[in-house]
């Protein structure tokens, strides 16, 4: 059953941090809606209507550049275990740059990975969860090394 949430409670907050898997959304004004997967290692709740992940080098930057134009954010965790659920957070983006003022403030959430290109923060207007039931069972094996 579909249930509405102004903000993270408790049970949401732990089952996010239980995932090792999370997959953001975001679009322009015009062009493709760009969705990622990212690892949940690097992601955070920083308080009840704030998320914030650390966004590292290898892949595109399409996520910074829709929300400079476009704030709209979507992130979405599924539960892969036994225990089914889908969680999607929905809300305004924002990219705190290495260079920004704001930097120590939301970095000090996070180890510090070499990679590390640009945290990204969602400031939750509504969360949403779903059954999940449809969601298949897979097996977590490990971070990938490189």
């Amino acid at each position: 059953m579909t249930e509405f949430y102004q903000e993270l409670n408790e049970t949401l907050q732990a089952f996010i941090s239980r995932q090792k898997i999370f997959f953001v959304a975001t679009v322009r004004e015009k062009g493709p809606i760009h969705l990622s997967p990212k690892s949940s290692k690097t992601l955070c709740c920083i308080d009840k209507k704030t998320v914030a992940y650390l966004d590292l080098m290898g892949t595109g930057n399409e996520t910074a550049i829709n929300l400079d134009t476009d704030r709209r954010m979507t992130i979405m965790f599924c539960s892969f275990d036994k225990g089914p659920m889908i969680l999607r957070l929905y809300g305004k983006g924002d990219v705190i740059c290495q260079d920004d003022r704001k930097w120590n403030a939301y970095f000090r959430h996070f180890s510090d990975i070499p990679e590390k290109r640009q945290i990204i923060i969602l400031d939750i207007d509504s969360a949403q969860t779903s059954c999940g039931t449809s969601v298949p069972l897979y097996e977590f094996k490990g971070e990938r090394a490189t």
